[in-house]
């Protein structure tokens, strides 16, 4: 083998390795290494942390699911969510993606479909980042994974449930009950990221291993903790890796799929 070969190998082996080592970070630890240095552009949305939203005032407003903002059932039951994939990704991050996409169909009514038309879409694309809009926005609406950082089942899994309308675990109206906001040790101008919002929790359980929760040290300022649970310390806070059973449940629950059969 000539030493550009080998050289070639010992690069591809080692990327691969690389990335094996970040795919098992939990999925609150990738979003926050992908979305640290983002720089984004004048066109893109206002993105806080992985949300994407029109404007500043959309902040802490009620969760748009009591707005509309739900995708509409079909008459099967199913609950039909086109999508669009950009070009630019490679044949091996499209797998991904369309992993994360067909996870849905195994265990809800939720059906990610390819666009054939529709007037409402997700337009998966390679933007600044990782960030998806709550709910169904209306026309195309843009899903980031950028190729540098976002290409992860359990990223894309939590993109797509914001898209479907959830929002993050430790936001729940009832997150007080659960976990312990330690405000002094978030950065400064970040308090945003553990706003309390008036979620409709669909009877289920606050869930410390939701895809949607974030780890115990998300945006510290001095290496400590800026939540934990509560009344055992001890919890594991934010190390999922994909959805988890209440995920789905709160799911099925919000998209009434009394019909889906796993």
């Amino acid at each position: 083998m000539s030493k550009c070969a080998l050289s070639l190998l010992i690069l591809l082996v080692a990327s691969d390795c690389s990335w094996a080592e970040e795919k098992d970070l939990p999925v609150s630890e990738l979003l926050w290494k992908a979305n640290r240095d983002v720089v984004r552009r004048e066109d893109e949305p206002l993105v806080i942390d992985d949300i994407a939203y029109d404007n500043e005032n959309e902040r802490n407003s009620d969760p748009c699911v009591t707005n509309g903002c739900m995708w509409p059932s079909s008459a099967d039951g199913n609950v039909y969510v086109p999508y669009t994939i950009a070009s630019h990704y490679s044949s091996r991050e499209r797998s991904i993606i369309e992993r994360g996409l067909q996870s849905f169909k195994d265990v809800s009514c939720i059906r990610f479909v390819e666009r054939t038309g529709q007037r409402d879409f997700l337009s998966i694309q390679s933007d600044s980042g990782c960030y998806s809009y709550v709910g169904r926005r209306g026309y195309a609406q843009t899903l980031s994974l950028d190729r540098q950082g976002c290409l992860y089942h359990s990223t894309v899994q939590r993109e797509l449930l914001h898209a479907l309308g959830f929002h993050h675990e430790q936001c729940r109206s009832d997150r007080d009950q659960y976990i312990q906001i330690l405000w002094e040790n978030i950065q400064p101008g970040l308090e945003y990221a553990f706003d309390k919002i008036d979620t409709l929790n669909m009877d289920t359980p606050y869930d410390y291993s939701s895809v949607m929760q974030y780890e115990r040290f998300a945006f510290s300022a001095n290496n400590k903790a800026t939540m934990v649970p509560i009344p055992n310390t001890n919890v594991e806070l934010g190390m999922s890796s994909q959805m988890s059973s209440n995920d789905i449940l709160r799911l099925n629950r919000l998209y009434k799929c009394t019909s889906f059969r796993p």
